[in-house]
């Protein structure tokens, strides 16, 4: 019997922000004490993740220029890992670059093979200020690399390079969400 509400009950779903929104590509302030409570922007994330079938959700990508994401993410061995972060920070990566597939909800139905590192380490705080340590291997690796990098404003598209770039870039420019391209701009 679950003792706990599920998370994401209490939230509501947000507006979510599409390439190439500008605020995708700012860097992020620090949560802070005049910020709230933030246990609302976490409920919030969660419900717009699930809402859009999510495995991570920075808040970025719901117009909030915090640094915070929500992540409901496996690892290669099917493990599930359910969780909040405020303030992280990607303080390790090690063993094998990984090239696999990787999409995000900011650039709805492209996806794109990216190198990352096989393995990741997030610290940084809970809704009550105590230290997490947050550690994944794989595809959660992945997830945990993807979510930090929203919080310096960059995009899985800015670590393409070459042809594999310019292809998820032109994808994304022609895609019928991309309200800067049906604005002639």
């Amino acid at each position: 019997m679950r003792r706990s509400p599920i998370p994401g009950s209490a939230g509501t779903v947000r507006r979510m922000r599409l390439y190439p929104d500008p605020v995708l590509h700012a860097v992020d302030r620090p949560v802070g004490p005049g910020d709230g409570p933030p246990a609302g922007s976490v409920e919030d994330l969660y419900a717009t993740m699930y809402a859009h079938d999510g495995v991570g959700l920075a808040a970025c990508q719901v117009g909030v220029p915090l640094r915070l994401f929500v992540f409901d993410c496996p690892d290669d061995d099917e493990r599930r890992h359910r969780g909040y972060v405020l303030n992280p920070r990607l303080v390790h990566t090690e063993g094998d670059t990984v090239s696999g597939f990787e999409s995000c909800l900011s650039l709805p139905g492209l996806e794109s093979v990216t190198p990352r590192a096989d393995v990741a380490v997030v610290e940084g705080e809970d809704l009550r200020g105590e230290p997490l340590r947050i550690e994944g291997t794989g595809f959660f690796a992945r997830c945990l690399q993807h979510e930090c990098d929203h919080l310096d404003g960059v995009l899985y598209t800015d670590r393409l390079t070459g042809l594999r770039r310019r292809r998820a870039l032109r994808a994304a420019r022609r895609a019928p969400w991309n309200t800067a391209e049906r604005q002639g701009r």
